[in-house]
């Protein structure tokens, strides 16, 4: 049994929401399975939230709401500040969640799925100390305050890290918040309300309703007294929640889905960046939202750029999520797991060059959600494959013929999440980053940034996460004229 379900049914939290400030139990009687995707067995069983549990959740935000909203940016702060302590310190626990619910290796877990989670934290904490929530403007005060009670839903691929991504800046720009974590990946979020509630937490600040998104995240998205809904998910979810939304003309911030791509310039050193673009697109497994799976490179070197991109997938190690040589688990789930095989399957039929993987489980594993992670060659911008998200290891490399058609091609698709270009001459990079229509671009793979803010164009959503733009999102703007005279 892993330990954080242990943890969990010692503790009794299991079966319970976290409400008000204590833990809850559910009002009505529907569960929910928890499925360990490496061995395909229920690991534990969840409380889905009714309308009733969504009802005691949003009047607990919106009590608390006056009085968190008022409190001194320092208070809030020494609050993240705790909350982020205690992340680092229940790390491993958090680890053991993670690739008990979802798959994640252990040692990916480890080294980004929780520190990763742990920063957004610290800047939502730091970006307290000097943000100006009062300037003035000649005789004008502009105020940012709290935008009010605030429902977060967030996804099962990074289950800690877009809660943190979302509850961190809400609480610091003075929101009292209710939070739906996805009901595949829930143990994490469990764990995060034990450490809200050990942090001090006042009640009524950070609530937590598990459920379904019909039931639960319609039910916070459409509710009159939520005033924000935050979701990170598919483009079809994020529509879904914003028409639930909109009969109450509340916000709507949604970060959703990609299909990012990553030009490699005729100038780029083949040897560096291809290994990298193939890490990238195959970081945690493939099931990130801005995970670079279209690979643009020149036609001419499109044989070397292949030998390079099978070299490097076959280094990666699939299999037991708890050893420590492995570099890929499975897939978190088994709807995610056939959607994979389909769009490999997808571009078999379609005429794309198998590269290396394909469909099925690597060799020697008869069981549990593992993909072999697969990359197609001469992919037509037209193919499904080049087109829809697959979120898995599937990565397709596309020829070029001119740097015009590369960013023709990377700007054609109906996402604009992410996006990476390589190359030796800085000018040249920037110049074709500046036309390629995405939220977040990265020049010859750069380290993390948890201040750039994240967000998308077109259909990657709305509105931006992490940094100071990501409190921003949770503010409302006041101009009280005369103030100053």
């Amino acid at each position: 049994m892993s330990h954080a379900v242990q943890h969990l049914r010692e503790s009794g939290h299991l079966g319970r929401f976290y409400i008000d400030g204590g833990w809850r139990e559910p009002d009505g009687q529907d569960r929910a399975c928890v499925i360990n995707p490496a061995t395909e067995t229920a690991i534990a069983e969840i409380p889905l939230g009714s309308s009733g549990d969504v009802e005691a959740a949003v009047s607990a935000a919106r009590r608390a709401f006056s009085g968190w909203s008022r409190t001194e940016p320092a208070t809030r702060a020494a609050l993240l500040s705790r909350v982020h302590a205690l992340v680092l310190e229940r790390a491993e626990l958090i680890a053991q969640a993670l690739t008990a619910e979802m798959g994640a290796a252990i040692t990916y877990a480890r080294r980004a799925q929780v520190p990763l989670a742990a920063e957004h934290l610290r800047v939502a904490r730091d970006n307290l100390a000097d943000f100006a929530f009062v300037s003035q403007r000649g005789s004008t005060a502009i105020l940012r305050e709290a935008i009010g009670v605030c429902s977060l839903i967030t996804p099962w691929n990074w289950p800690l890290y877009q809660i943190t991504a979302k509850v961190g800046p809400a609480l610091a720009a003075g929101c009292t918040v209710v939070l739906k974590p996805s009901e595949l990946s829930p143990l994490s979020a469990l764990l995060f309300a034990e450490l809200m509630d050990e942090a001090g937490c006042p009640p009524g600040v950070f609530n937590l309703v598990n459920g379904t998104g019909p039931v639960v995240g319609e039910g916070l998205a459409s509710h009159p007294e939520v005033d924000m809904v935050s979701i990170t998910g598919s483009t079809r979810a994020g529509v879904l929640v914003a028409q639930a939304a909109a009969p109450t003309v509340k916000r709507v911030a949604q970060e959703l889905g990609g299909k990012s791509p990553n030009i490699v310039l005729p100038d780029a050193d083949l040897a560096r960046c291809v290994p990298l673009g193939v890490a990238a697109a195959m970081r945690n497994l493939g099931q990130s939202c801005s995970a670079p799976t279209r690979m643009l490179v020149p036609r001419d070197r499109l044989r070397d750029v292949e030998a390079l991109a099978a070299a490097a997938a076959g280094e990666f190690v699939v299999g037991d999520p708890l050893l420590e040589a492995t570099t890929h688990g499975p897939i978190a789930n088994r709807a995610q797991f056939e959607r994979v095989q389909m769009m490999i399957e997808a571009g078999i039929g379609e005429g794309a060059k198998l590269v290396t993987g394909g469909p099925g489980r690597p060799a020697g594993i008869a069981s549990g959600f593992y993909a072999r992670p697969t990359i197609f060659s001469e992919v037509r911008r037209e193919m499904v494959i080049a087109q829809e998200e697959i979120f898995g290891p599937v990565l397709a490399i596309l020829p070029y013929d001119t740097v015009e058609e590369a960013v023709e091609i990377a700007n054609d698709t109906v996402y604009g999440l992410g996006a990476h270009v390589q190359g030796t001459e800085m000018d040249a990079v920037r110049e074709v980053a500046s036309r390629i229509r995405a939220g977040q671009v990265h020049l010859n793979a750069p380290d993390w940034d948890p201040n750039a803010p994240f967000g998308g164009y077109k259909r990657s959503g709305n509105g931006r996460e992490y940094g100071r733009e990501g409190m921003e999102e949770y503010l409302e703007t006041k101009a009280v004229l005369g103030f100053y005279s």
